[in-house]
């Protein structure tokens, strides 16, 4: 029997929104979706449109009100989960958005931030978590301003406003159009000091960003906001705001130091979870984040990701037509006749590891022998190498074993890829029951737990048991195979290099 008392969950993710009811059974229902899409221009330029995210997530969330509303369910408070360090520009006055988002996977910034490096990276990575990395929201909003005298004049009224998405989202829902940021949202910027909750003010200024744009630093699970009657029809509390796949963990069960988790959404994030003290300054393209804030301590964890996973599986299908949809290209790899020599490198906006912005994708070991069948292996094999790397790393830089991972999101519905996950990594992988919809799951339990449930806790155990994939794949050739990933990776490494050699050459 349905509960009568429930959460409504969004979740604004990069390529889709949806909003659920969440009840005391722990059972996300009514999942209203709204498809998003993304720009690409030359020289890694992603962008979205703000105000669209805006309609269509308010469009999602007044579809799962009304479904809640005929199932005799009561909303109780609002939960909100985004894609992380994708940015908007607005004017407070008229809350229009003044440029189109800069996507987290953009890397236009990319060679100006490696100037810097030199003399922030290291002070960076011992304050915020990270270096001076490729893409920067601060950066962006600095350039705008040097370049749009409109922007500068909005600034110089003093109605210039900043934020990631749950900032856009928190200021156009709330009844009082608040202006706010979350700690595990601000933390991926990169301009915030992990252990202070509190802005890296100096490297934020050196960027040229004025302070005076930036939103309010909450945290992630208390009082944020009413919402608006005028907006979604409903005026609930909203408890709780934070990072899609951070949500996505806590929805799957992952609360607990030690564990490691793995969300394939867009891009497919690994976190090994280390607990409410900051690690120790991480290197490469690992990174320390905040996975949530309340009652003033701080959760944290270390992270790395492979940017396109989901994505590259949407570029295949609505981008080049090569399949007809993304779950068709699971079911057509199970059609061949087994690991080939074909490979598929999901880089569409770069390499995440080694961190190269210059890399490319690529399809290679092709032959008038290679199948669709083939292809589509090849695809899932790809990513399912793209991550093994991801977590191999994250493993490192946390000095821990793993034993296994718990996964969610989008791709962990195809048993194939997860079964090809196993045998890259060698690490049995756990798929929780609705991992589809576990950033919903995860928003609820954060605002509902002291209002649904007990606890975090309590909450976490409504989730059923996992479903168990266990590398099948003899280690000798399981070796033998990541060995010829990694020479792909080498040489698409190289041809990066050609690419900046030419451009050089260019300018």
């Amino acid at each position: 029997m349905a509960a009568t008392r429930a959460i409504l969950s969004i979740d604004a993710g990069t390529t889709g929104t949806r909003a659920a009811w969440v009840g005391e059974d722990g059972v996300v229902r009514d999942v209203c979706y709204r498809r998003l899409t993304l720009s690409a221009g030359s020289w890694g330029v992603i962008e979205q449109d703000a105000a669209s995210i805006l309609t269509h997530t308010i469009d999602a969330a007044r579809a799962a009100i009304a479904a809640a509303r005929q199932a005799g369910v009561e909303i109780e408070a609002l939960a909100l989960s985004t894609q992380r360090a994708t940015a908007v520009l607005w004017d407070d006055r008229t809350g229009e958005p003044l440029a189109p988002a800069v996507s987290w996977q953009d890397t236009r910034f990319a060679q100006r931030l490696n100037t810097f490096a030199e003399e922030w990276d290291s002070r960076l990575r011992a304050s915020v978590g990270r270096g001076v990395g490729i893409r920067s929201p601060f950066l962006w909003a600095a350039d705008l301003l040097a370049r749009d005298a409109a922007v500068a004049q909005v600034h110089a009224m003093g109605a210039l406003r900043l934020g990631t998405i749950e900032t856009w989202l928190l200021n156009r829902l709330s009844l009082d159009g608040t202006h706010v940021a979350t700690a595990s949202m601000a933390a991926a910027t990169g301009g915030y000091r992990l252990a202070e909750h509190a802005y890296e003010t100096n490297w934020i200024e050196a960027l040229g960003c004025p302070l005076d744009i930036l939103p309010a630093l909450r945290e992630d699970v208390s009082h944020l906001a009413t919402t608006s009657p005028v907006v979604l029809g409903i005026s609930v509390p909203i408890l709780a705001a934070l990072g899609d796949q951070l949500a996505g963990g806590v929805g799957l069960g992952a609360i607990r130091r030690g564990q490691v988790l793995c969300v394939h959404g867009t891009g497919s994030f690994v976190d090994v979870l280390v607990g409410s003290e900051p690690p120790a300054a991480p290197t490469g393209p690992v990174t320390s984040i905040v996975t949530a804030r309340r009652d003033g301590v701080s959760s944290f964890a270390l992270e790395s990701f492979t940017a396109n996973t989901g994505s590259a599986l949407e570029w295949l299908c609505r981008g080049i037509g090569l399949f007809d949809a993304p779950a068709d290209i699971s079911r057509i790899a199970q059609q061949a006749a087994g690991p080939s020599d074909s490979w598929f490198v999901p880089s569409l906006t770069g390499l995440r590891t080694p961190e190269d912005a210059d890399a490319r994708g690529s399809f290679t070991g092709l032959s008038l022998g290679t199948t669709r069948e083939d292809l589509a292996r090849a695809v899932l094999e790809g990513i399912a190498h793209s991550v093994a790397t991801t977590v191999e790393q994250t493993a490192a830089a946390a000095r821990t074993d793993v034993d296994q991972v718990i996964v969610g999101g989008g791709l962990s519905a195809s048993d194939l890829f997860l079964q090809l996950q196993a045998d890259t990594t060698g690490i049995p992988i756990l798929r929780p029951p609705g991992a589809k919809a576990a950033s919903l799951r995860g928003a609820a339990f954060l605002a509902g737990s002291g209002l649904l449930w007990e606890d975090l806790e309590a909450a976490v155990a409504t989730i059923p048991a996992a479903d168990v994939f266990a590398p099948s794949t003899p280690p000798v050739e399981r070796a033998a195979r990541r060995r010829r990933w990694n020479h792909v990776i080498e040489a698409e490494l190289m041809l990066a290099n050609s690419r900046r050699t030419m451009r050089e050459e260019q300018q």
